[in-house]
């Protein structure tokens, strides 16, 4: 099964969780605790090892702050 690592470019991140809402496997989330340069909560990956490289969450993201990086694990 494909696996993949989730790059989130928190500077530029908005929080407008839309990614959030689309990831199948439910490993994002907002991060809390902090905000960015721009004043907003920044998106985390909660549980990188069950990104299943779908994508949905770069394809969905208005200010294209995600990158997916896919792989197959053996």
């Amino acid at each position: 099964m494909a696996k993949g690592r989730i790059i989130i470019n928190t500077d530029k991140c908005k929080g407008c969780a839309l990614c959030i809402s689309y990831c199948p496997v439910h490993i994002l989330e907002l991060d809390t605790t902090t905000t960015n340069k721009k004043g907003y909560t920044p998106l985390i990956v909660n549980d990188p090892e069950k990104c299943i490289a779908c994508s949905f969450c770069a394809m969905m993201c208005p200010d294209s702050v995600i990158t997916v990086e896919r792989f197959v694990k053996e």
